[in-house]
């Protein structure tokens, strides 16, 4: 009795580690298996997203248990794409937020952190047109893109500085960047870090009107990463986790500008090497600009900028700042 015990014992044994060799593999793949994150931008590859190609290739996400495959929009803006749950997080605007959530069938959206921390935009003319300042627009042509408070803006500054508004000419780019003015117009809107640095790459000299100079309440979030409320609400260990990992490659980015070029290089080919490195390198003291934690907004610019969307007819009511957006998924 006692020996076939044992010789029980010794089969009941082995097959039980028999039957944990085969199902300790599976249960180490389930456990290594990787939540899939999509994350739709607002545009094509360009510098104001290179922190999170540098997580996607340093293995961040991994880290944080995420797959994330980054997408160019296709079918439509990206606040609505990720309003309708194509996307997990979108690249989006804090313009097209606040206009998103005061509209008559409000996105279920919100601002979860910000990738630059203040607005590095502005006009643009050729340095000899003789347009220097808002107060010379009058009786110029604007090429813009159409957006709903672009007019708005431009009506600001020309109102601020004396000009009339109505006597500026407005239309529609082609698309043909810096090489349209002094040609099909006078004015276009450039950001600092991308079309500046492109246009004086290829010889290009102009007038720069920093936007936030010419209008304190134009000191906006843009771009900003957005979520849809379900997002927020449903999974929000995996938010803090993706932002945990955003936050690294931009830390990374602003560590070493041209490594982290290189990086984006291979995502966006189509762009000079040395444009996205100067690009970089331009952007690298903006990510965390009067910030000790990358991401971080302010009540004031999201309430300084809706009381300028409200007042210029953008928008028919304010929306309190903490309906557009929130810090609470980021690690301070």
């Amino acid at each position: 009795m006692k020996k076939n015990w044992k010789m029980g014992t010794g089969v009941l044994l082995a097959a039980v580690m028999t039957m944990g060799s085969m199902t300790l593999p599976a249960l180490a793949e389930e456990s290594e298996e990787l939540q899939k994150v999509t994350v739709i931008l607002d545009y094509v590859p360009n510098t104001n997203h290179t922190g999170m190609y540098v997580a996607l290739e340093k293995g961040y996400y991994e880290e944080e248990g995420l797959d994330v495959e980054i997408i160019e929009p296709t079918d439509g803006a990206t606040a609505t794409l990720v309003a309708q749950q194509k996307g997990t997080f979108g690249i989006s605007y804090q313009e097209d937020v606040t206009i998103a959530l005061t509209s008559e069938d409000p996105l279920p959206i919100k601002a979860i952190a910000t990738i630059i921390q203040h607005n590095t935009s502005g006009f643009v003319s050729l340095a000899d047109s003789g347009i220097d300042s808002p107060a010379d627009f009058e009786g110029a042509t604007y090429a813009g893109w159409g957006g709903p408070g672009e007019s708005a803006v431009l009506e600001a500054c020309m109102t601020q500085a004396g000009a009339d508004f109505s006597k500026l000419g407005i239309v529609i780019s082609d698309g043909s960047g810096f090489e349209a003015l002094g040609n099909s117009c006078d004015l276009m809107w450039f950001f600092e870090g991308w079309d500046c640095i492109m246009a004086s790459m290829n010889g290009c000299e102009l007038n720069y009107m920093e936007l936030r100079t010419l209008d304190e309440r134009l000191d906006y979030y843009t771009p900003v990463i957005i979520a849809s409320d379900e997002v927020l609400e449903s999974d929000p260990e995996m938010v803090k986790a993706f932002l945990r990992a955003t936050a690294k490659g931009y830390a990374d980015t602003i560590e070493d500008p041209d490594a982290a070029a290189e990086i984006l290089s291979a995502y966006a080919p189509d762009y000079d090497i040395e444009m996205l490195k100067l690009s970089q390198e331009y952007l690298a003291d903006k990510y965390m600009e009067d910030t000790d934690t990358w991401g971080l907004m302010k009540d004031e610019v999201w309430d300084n900028y809706t009381s300028f969307l409200q007042e210029y007819g953008v928008i028919e009511e304010t929306i309190a700042a903490s309906d557009c957006y929130t810090n609470e998924f980021l690690e301070q």
